[in-house]
C-alpha cells in the first residue's frame, strides 16, 4: 500500500523487511565508530601549529636555518620538527615546569606534539588546499606602538662568511637635557639571521666606561683589555632591553618604566653570528617615551659570579652568587647569562628556614637560544629577601660545543671563555636612582 499523506508518499515496509533495514543502518554505524581517524594534513591540521609556534622564527629574514612556510619547504623536515617537538628542543623553551609561570611560554602543547606525530605517521599528507589557514602577513615593521624615537648603526656592520665576531660595541647619542621614561623598548635587526643577542645600556653621564670610544664607531675590545674598574662600570650600568631570536619587545605595565637620565647615552653591545655567506645589519633602536614620571621605576639588575674556575673535564662543576635585597621590590622577569659550556642555570630564594624556593630552572640551558622569562604575575620581594642564582657548566668531551675541553676556564668576555651572570628585572620606586644592591659569590 502506498498511499498520500498531506501530499507525501509513504512507504510503508513489511514487518519481515524492516529488521533487515535496522541491521544495514547498526552495521554501518558500527563500521563508522571503528573506523580508524583520519591522518592529520599538513593544510588542515599542521600549518596553523607552525604559524604560531614556528614561522616567528622559521621565515625570511629570521634566524631559522629554513623556511617552514608552505608544505613543500616543510615536508623534507617532517621526521626532524617530530623529533626536535619531542624531546623539546623545539620551540626553545627551556623553563622546567616544576617552577614558576611565564608570560611568553611558547611550548608546544600535548595536543599539538600529537598532532605532528600522526601526520608524520600517516605519510605526511599536505590535504585540501581549501583547508589551509590565511598565510600570515610578516612583516618588519616594529613590534611598540610608534616608536616615537629612533636611533640607528651609522652604516651596516659587515659579517664576513664562516668567521668568529668578537662582541661589538657602539655608542649611540640621544642628546637628553632632561630625564626621560620610557614605556616600551625595542632592539631591531636588520637581519635577524645574523644577530645572536643584543644588549642595550643607559650609560650616565658620569660613567667612566668606554669613554675612550669614540661616538657611532664600531667598537670591539680585544680579550681582557678591559681594566677591573672598567667591568665593574659596565656591571653597574642600567640595562635597558635586551634582544635575543624571537623575543618580544620591551613593554612595560602601566605606571611602569625605564629611566633615561639627562645627559646619558645609550651603549648597545652586539653578538653577531657569521653565516656561510657574507652578510650585513644595521640594527636599530626604538623607543617610546612617557609624558609624566611613572609611579615605578624598572630595574634590571645582576648577580654574577666572577670568581668561576671551571676544572679540565669537569662536566657538573657548578657555582652560586648570593645577595640580599636592600628594599621592597616586585620581581618581573629573568635572564639568564652563560657561554658554551653553561648547562643549566636556577634561581631561587633563601627561605628563613634554610630550604631554597626555586623561581625559575632552566635545564638545559643552549647558549644559542637565550631567552627572557618574564613572570606571568609580578612577586613581591620584600626587604632583606635572600637570593641565591647558581649556574652549573659541562666543560668535558661530552659538550659538544665545548671549544677545549682539555682546558682550566676562567671567566671572560668571549663566548670562548665563560661567564655567569643571573639577570633579573625589578620595579621599585620611582624616585629611586639606586638599589645599593650586593651580591657575593658563594661555594
Amino acid at each position: 500500500m502506498h498511499p498520500n499523506v498531506g501530499g507525501l508518499r509513504l512507504v510503508l515496509l513489511r514487518p519481515k523487511i524492516l529488521p533487515l533495514y535496522v541491521s544495514l543502518f547498526l552495521l554501518t554505524m558500527l563500521a563508522r565508530a571503528g573506523a580508524p581517524p583520519a591522518a592529520p594534513t599538513f593544510n588542515k591540521d599542521i600549518l596553523p601549529i607552525l604559524q604560531t609556534r614556528c614561522q616567528p622564527c622559521h621565515r625570511p629574514g629570521e634566524i631559522g636555518p629554513m623556511l617552514l612556510i608552505t608544505y613543500e619547504q616543510t615536508r623534507p623536515w617532517a621526521k626532524a620538527i617530530v623529533e626536535a617537538v619531542k624531546t623539546a628542543k623545539m620551540p626553545p623553551w627551556f623553563a622546567d615546569k616544576c617552577c614558576g609561570q611565564f608570560s611568553t611560554e611558547h611550548s608546544l602543547k600535548p595536543e599539538e606534539i600529537q598532532a605532528l606525530d600522526q601526520w608524520v605517521a600517516g605519510g605526511s599528507l599536505e590535504g585540501k588546499k581549501k583547508d589551509a589557514p590565511r598565510p600570515i602577513k610578516w612583516t618588519e615593521d616594529w613590534k611598540i606602538d610608534g616608536p616615537s624615537v629612533v636611533v640607528s648603526l651609522p652604516r651596516p656592520f659587515e659579517v664576513p662568511a664562516n668567521t668568529k665576531i668578537d662582541y661589538q660595541y657602539v655608542i649611540l647619542p640621544v642628546d637628553l637635557a632632561e630625564d626621560k621614561w620610557a614605556s616600551a623598548i625595542e632592539i631591531h635587526p636588520s637581519d635577524r639571521s645574523i644577530v645572536h643577542h643584543a644588549v642595550l645600556y643607559s650609560r650616565a653621564k658620569e660613567s667612566t666606561w668606554l669613554r675612550n670610544v669614540p661616538r657611532l664607531t664600531m667598537y670591539a675590545p680585544t680579550p681582557g683589555s678591559m681594566t677591573p674598574n672598567e667591568l665593574l662600570q659596565q656591571a653597574a650600568t642600567d640595562i635597558l632591553a635586551v634582544y635575543t631570536p624571537g623575543s618580544p619587545a620591551a613593554i612595560w605595565p602601566e605606571g611602569m618604566g625605564k629611566k633615561l637620565p639627562a645627559g646619558s647615552d645609550l651603549v648597545l653591545q652586539l653578538h653577531y653570528t657569521s653565516k656561510k655567506t657574507t652578510a650585513s645589519d644595521r640594527t636599530s633602536v626604538g623607543i617610546n617615551f612617557l609624558k609624566e614620571r611613572p609611579a615605578r621605576r624598572v630595574l634590571t639588575l645582576q648577580m654574577q659570579n666572577r670568581a668561576i674556575v671551571i676544572p679540565p673535564g669537569a662536566s657538573d662543576y657548578h657555582a652560586s652568587v648570593s645577595g640580599t635585597m636592600p628594599r621592597d621590590a616586585l620581581l618581573l622577569a629573568f635572564f639568564p647569562h652563560m657561554h658554551l659550556r653553561g648547562s643549566a642555570f636556577e634561581y631561587a630564594i633563601l627561605q628563613p628556614d634554610g630550604k631554597l624556593e626555586t623561581l625559575l630552572r632552566v635545564k638545559p640551558y643552549d647558549f644559542f637560544w637565550q631567552q627572557t622569562y618574564p613572570l606571568k604575575t609580578p612577586r613581591l620581594l620584600p626587604k632583606g629577601t635572600r637570593l641565591v642564582w647558581t649556574g652549573y657548566f659541562d666543560n668535558s668531551a661530552n659538550n659538544p660545543r665545548n671549544p677545549d675541553p682539555k682546558a682550566e676556564v676562567r671567566w671572560g668576555e668571549q663566548s670562548w671563555e665563560e661567564m655567569m651572570v643571573g639577570f633579573f628585572d625589578v620595579a621599585v620606586e620611582a624616585n629611586v636612582d639606586k638599589v645599593g644592591f650586593f651580591s657575593s659569590p658563594t661555594p
